[in-house]
């Protein structure tokens, strides 16, 4: 376990956006053979949509979202009244849920997630988040793990929430797609009217790696130029001023 904690830690450390946070993580939850993982931070408007980085299948994900279901999730709610970490799905004795709670538990196991284990954050630092653990079924292999490694699973959800809160805080995310400060930065000075190798100036490096960066920020903002990531960011910061 130590072997495997101590990957989990390195990993963290070096990961810059996302897809690196997820990769730590579902690396270290298949070490210990979980299936799979959802780490949801609530926003800190209603208007903006949570921070979601998971393994879940990304048509329920997907479906989640859109839906704003955060609002009205079981899982959430017992989340946001304990910091206690519990069980929940099938064969727990969980809190009682209303017919739309229902029903979204049902769409969730149509998708593989009947049963969890989740990690409730309250750091004081803003809204809660939680980090859970699923699976298709209470299986030895899970029900073992969960109770062998509770309180480990518990400091990685804190490590975890540690890190991307460093890492992709509000002040890195558009629209509520989070960017690398890298990004952030380069995109900022962009929509300033910036060039590339301005930029590069600015900041001590290379036009081409300027170029980079900012080519990942409109693949991730879903844009075509930089005119229109530049766009997106100006959109997000007068919305989050309103």
């Amino acid at each position: 376990m130590h072997r495997i904690f101590q990957t989990y830690i390195d990993l963290l450390a070096t990961a810059d956006d996302a897809a690196d946070f997820s990769h730590a993580m579902a690396t270290t939850a298949s070490a210990l053979e979980l299936s799979c993982f959802a780490y949801l931070a609530l926003p800190t408007s209603l208007k903006s949509k949570p921070l979601l980085i998971s393994t879940y299948p990304e048509r329920w994900t997907s479906h989640y979202l859109e839906r704003r279901y955060e609002l009205i999730d079981p899982v959430i709610s017992q989340a946001l009244r304990s910091a206690e970490p519990f069980q929940w799905g099938v064969g727990s004795s969980s809190s009682r849920t209303t017919i739309i709670q229902e029903q979204l538990l049902d769409e969730a196991a149509q998708f593989g997630l009947r049963v969890g284990f989740t990690v409730p954050i309250h750091d004081g630092h803003g809204p809660i988040a939680a980090l859970t653990f699923a699976a298709g079924h209470r299986s030895a292999a899970f029900e073992g793990c969960i109770k062998a490694q509770a309180r480990v699973l518990q400091l990685m959800a804190i490590y975890f929430h540690a890190h991307v809160r460093r890492k992709l805080s509000n002040k890195h995310r558009v629209n509520g797609v989070p960017l690398s400060p890298r990004e952030m930065e380069c995109l900022q000075w962009a929509s300033q009217g910036k060039s590339a190798w301005e930029i590069g100036c600015i900041l001590g490096i290379s036009r081409n790696t300027v170029a980079y960066y900012l080519d990942n920020a409109k693949q991730k903002l879903g844009v075509r130029t930089v005119v229109q990531a530049a766009a997106c960011l100006a959109a997000a910061s007068k919305e989050e001023r309103n």
